[in-house]
């Protein structure tokens, strides 16, 4: 393990020059393949040291990017990843990098929606509901209001916003997203090791994680669609933002109906097919097509690939010659395309930020609120008898969803560097505390009602 690290640290630090030394042809693939080869070699060894220390995998990842990233601050000429810093003006290689690390979100996102049926989210009951209801509104509320005492200012370079004195209602109401969502397969995960899946407060917590993502997708997709308009000029309209909303809604309301009254026709007849690699071709294409349309009518791809993952079922592959789940022929893309993504994510966090005690104030406050707002789940529970500790603490990881809000907050210019390195910190920090105080508030309640 420290050979390669060590290996990995060498090539990161010496590629740079060797090329600027160098002389002749230079295919122009070059400085990507570099590229994935210290991204990749960098994720794998972030993920095996946290994996080692029982916690996400996502977490070394993110932490990878973030040392590579931040290399240039030991030297200057270490500066080879500050090209996936920039928004605008990027080489070609750099874009190409990006462009792989979307698609990794989209097949993040459809293999979260793969995790969940449409009959499942209709039987999760009144509690879950509940739960994720206030599990939005909690949060919203305590992130833009997190936001409101703490930037007051709108830094330069952030997308102007008309009306003139409204850009910073629009800040706040990007933060108050992001700390909508819940993280499925962190909290998941820990269930699973646990062995607690099977009890009701697990499934209420899982029912609930699913539709907070629902939730928090059209969410960000209404404010995501209203600052595009008022990046453009136009003013802010409550009949714009209501029709924002109704897209939202009737996309994927309508992409689910659509789904269940014609995909299993399509995919029983594409099962006839004696080609190779149908089943894995057809679910991407069902994933990329929808998110296609998404973006094309204003809304986030990743609600499209959400939407497919959805839609699909493991009954409509059964026809297929290839005998094995649409999960493990998905799962070799992902494992190459996905922690790209996460890495960039950890790139793009400037740690001279954090000079700055605004941003650790920043971060600290929306930490704070982004465990506070989740705990008051346990209000929304119906049943009787129940842990409402141990479910509002289920809730709280915001993991690789809030990385995607994160993301899309930048790409619109929404939220500066020290914003972004400041919500990269929170969703840090609560994807590392969830996993042993779910454990403890599990065997606290068992102990008492054992």
């Amino acid at each position: 393990m420290h050979k390669i690290l060590w290996t990995v640290l060498f090539v990161t630090l010496a590629a740079p020059s060797a090329w600027a030394a160098g002389s002749g042809h230079k295919d122009p693939i070059a400085p990507t393949l570099i590229a994935l080869v210290l991204i990749l070699a960098a994720a794998k060894i972030g993920s095996e040291l946290f994996e080692r220390l029982n916690q996400p995998a996502v977490l070394g990842e993110l932490l990878a990017g973030v040392v590579l990233g931040n290399l240039v601050l030991i030297h200057p000429s270490w500066n080879f990843f500050e090209p996936l810093r920039m928004t605008s003006g990027a080489p070609e290689w750099a874009v190409v990098v990006d462009q792989l690390a979307r698609i990794g979100v989209v097949i993040l996102l459809f293999e979260v929606g793969l995790e969940s049926t449409i009959q499942g989210m209709l039987k999760v009951g009144g509690s879950s509901f509940l739960v994720a209801a206030v599990g939005v509104i909690a949060p919203f509320g305590l992130g833009y209001g997190i936001s409101w005492l703490m930037i007051r200012e709108l830094p330069a370079g952030l997308v102007p916003i008309v009306p003139p004195g409204f850009s910073l209602h629009y800040v706040h109401l990007f933060i108050g997203a992001v700390l909508c969502a819940t993280s499925v397969g962190i909290t998941a995960r820990v269930l699973k090791d646990l062995g607690k899946m099977q009890r009701k407060e697990s499934q209420i917590i899982l029912g609930a994680a699913v539709i907070d993502d629902v939730l928090g997708l059209l969410i960000l997709a209404v404010i995501a669609g209203v600052i595009a308009a008022a990046e453009s000029g136009q003013p802010l309209e409550v009949v714009a933002v209501v029709k924002l909303a109704v897209a939202a809604v009737v996309f994927l309301g309508g992409s689910l109906a659509l789904g269940v009254a014609v995909v299993p026709r399509i995919m029983s007849r594409l099962a006839k097919l004696r080609t190779s690699g149908v089943m894995l071709i057809s679910a991407l294409l069902l994933a990329f097509g929808l998110s296609y349309v998404a973006a094309i009518v204003g809304l986030a791809p990743i609600v499209g690939a959400f939407a497919a993952g959805l839609i699909l079922e493991e009954s409509h592959f059964r026809g297929f010659r290839d005998a094995i789940t649409i999960e493990k022929l998905l799962h070799p893309i992902a494992t190459m395309l996905v922690p790209i993504f996460f890495v960039l994510m950890g790139i793009g966090v400037r740690l001279e930020t954090f000079s700055n005690m605004g941003v650790i104030g920043l971060a600290a406050g929306l930490t704070v609120a982004a465990i506070l707002g989740k705990q008051v789940c346990g209000l929304g529970v119906i049943d009787k008898g129940l842990d409402r500790l141990s479910i509002g603490v289920g809730m709280i990881p915001r993991g690789e969803v809030g990385l995607i809000f994160a993301g899309i907050g930048r790409e619109l210019k929404v939220i500066d560097d020290g914003t972004f390195s400041a919500v990269v910190m929170m969703v840090m920090l609560t994807t590392l505390c969830t996993p042993p105080v779910l454990k403890y508030t599990l065997a606290r309640w068992d102990r008492r009602h054992g």
